[in-house]
């Protein structure tokens, strides 16, 4: 079975704040964040849109390019 990593940026309603991550869920990873679900910064910060993002099937490619 093949693994899908993804590495992604996320950021607050007016781009002042820069959150990058790598998840094996990227879909999960959206909803958590839209409904404020990650405690910490993101939550500290609103970071809640997605900016960009990139697949990979090898996870130390992604932890590497985070």
């Amino acid at each position: 079975m093949t693994v899908t990593y993804y590495v992604y940026l996320f950021t607050n309603w007016n781009n002042k704040v820069i959150y990058l991550g790598v998840t094996n869920n990227m879909e999960r990873r959206l909803y958590e964040h839209k409904n404020k679900l990650v405690k910490g910064f993101t939550e500290k910060y609103n970071v809640n849109k997605l900016v960009y993002f990139e697949e990979t099937q090898d996870v130390t490619a992604a932890i590497a390019r985070e």
